[in-house]
């Protein structure tokens, strides 16, 4: 049971009063509704009213509906701070910085595809590097490094593996101005120098999907998105690298925080003012990591394009696969809000949020104007994933911020302990989907038990207006770091 103080505000939102917790500046606010509220984890809530304390966090402290514990700060959790009084948290942010999620859509049919899956699914795992410490094709030599952090997935267009159109159907053109090479340690491009182009562990993935429901004909539409139609997910960050620049800073953050007087319930939160020296180095080198996450998902991109190029012999223009959307969930950038009547320039970090912006927000796409920001939803790998669209709603009051993905239910440990005995990849081919993984326990930590719905997720977001359904997709094809 909830806090008694915890008060229900409307069908989808709790909220979490500012006498809950001492230091408590602004009220926490958690998306969810009531099936979601009973599995909500005591410290999640704890961490929402915890970044609640920070200074100069504007408006309110807000958790998405699939929020589960983070470091510091709950992962599904949104905070903008003023930039005068604010702060900047690696916490915030996380450790596998511009974690994100890439859609492409495809002219091939589900039954075009579902008579060579097992093919596709085994050429794809032996083309894209897969499981922890998997090492890419490029090789890269110290210029090329640093070209990365610099112009993020330009670089890799410029090598060949991608078009312009790429750039443009990328969140922030697929690079933030901004990043320094100099600052990164040698432990970080040690890390990241053999891992561009490769898709990592836990739960990130790759996955051959098909539009199973349209829920807004027009946005899919301009989308190019309709029934049956094969699309493909990735999902996958910045690997080895984003996690060593995370780790190097927040040694400096803790000691900043000290240095500043920042008084702080959990040292995870470990942060700087964002007008010293050691925020802005952290947010030049989190740049350089996001950067080089939109690299990664370029290069994935080209050579699953190139895959399906082999399996289905088909030409380029046939096969028609191309870029919907691609958006980061772990990031920290500013953005313009408009809070109590004036427009302001805020630190806004999401942790497990996607950006959802509405229509005709100058950051979008052209195309993409008249209908708002696509939002990519991924579910676990076996039940469903979604397609939404950024709205008003979501700029008034969650800084043009919504869900990112289904949120764990069970630990990793929990959930292999809950699957001995049992096959999953067996299960998974029951259900229609082939299934192909690094490991056993891969299969066991990302089984669907460990997660909480998506569709319940998702109907909390579409319900409270801040992002709206587009399309639902299932996937026929997994493969698993």
């Amino acid at each position: 049971m909830l806090s008694d103080k915890i008060r229900r505000i409307d069908d989808t939102k709790i909220e979490i009063p500012v006498d809950y917790k001492e230091g408590m500046r602004v009220n926490g606010i958690i998306y969810v509704d009531k099936i979601l509220e009973n599995e909500l984890e005591f410290q999640s809530i704890d961490q929402v009213a915890n970044v609640a304390t920070l200074p100069g966090i504007i408006r309110s402290s807000m958790a998405m509906p699939d929020v589960h514990t983070g470091y510091g700060f709950a992962i599904g959790g949104v905070a903008a701070f003023d930039l005068k009084e604010g702060i900047v948290s690696p916490g915030g942010v996380g450790y596998d910085i511009n974690c994100g999620v890439r859609l492409l859509k495809s002219n091939l049919m589900k039954n075009e595809v579902i008579p060579k899956i097992h093919d596709l699914v085994n050429i794809l795992y032996n083309e894209i590097p897969t499981g922890v410490g998997s090492k890419g094709k490029i090789r890269l030599n110290p210029e090329d490094e640093k070209q990365i952090l610099i112009k993020g997935a330009r670089w890799t267009v410029e090598q060949g593996f991608g078009d312009k159109d790429d750039l443009e159907k990328t969140e922030s053109g697929g690079c933030m101005e901004g990043a320094d090479p100099s600052i990164i340690s040698n432990k970080a491009y040690e890390r990241g120098r053999s891992q561009q182009g490769t898709l990592g562990s836990g739960n990130h993935f790759l996955e051959v999907q098909y539009v199973d429901e349209i829920y807004d004909e027009k946005a899919a539409n301009i989308m190019g998105l309709f029934k049956d139609q094969i699309t493909v997910m990735i999902h996958t960050g910045s690997r080895g690298f984003g996690h060593q620049v995370c780790s190097d800073f927040l040694e400096v953050m803790e000691r900043a925080a000290n240095k500043y007087k920042i008084a702080l319930p959990d040292k995870e939160l470990a942060c700087a003012p964002y007008n010293t020296k050691e925020a802005q180095e952290y947010l030049s080198a989190m740049r350089a990591a996001a950067n080089y996450a939109w690299a990664n998902r370029q290069c994935i991109m080209h050579w699953t394009r190139e895959t399906f190029l082999k399996v289905f012999g088909i030409s380029p223009k046939n096969l028609g696969m191309s870029l919907i959307y691609d958006v980061a969930h772990n990031i920290a950038k500013i953005e313009e809000h408009e809070v109590n009547g004036k427009n302001l320039k805020l630190i806004v970090h999401r942790k497990g949020a996607t950006r959802a912006f509405p229509p005709q927000h100058p950051e979008l796409p052209i195309i993409y104007r008249p209908i708002g920001q696509p939002v990519l939803i991924p579910g676990d790998m076996g039940r469903v994933s979604f397609v939404l669209l950024g709205t008003e709603k979501s700029m008034k009051e969650t800084f043009g911020s919504t869900c990112h993905g289904s949120g764990r239910l069970l630990s990793r440990h929990q959930a292999i302990k809950k699957a001995k005995g049992r096959s999953i990849k067996r299960e998974m081919e029951d259900k229609g989907i082939v299934v192909r993984s690094a490991g056993r326990e891969t299969l066991a930590e990302e089984m669907s038990d460990a997660y909480k719905d998506i569709s319940n997720v998702v109907d909390v977001v579409h319900k409270a207006g801040i992002s709206k359904k587009v399309a639902r997709l299932k996937p026929i094809g997994v493969i698993k770091g």
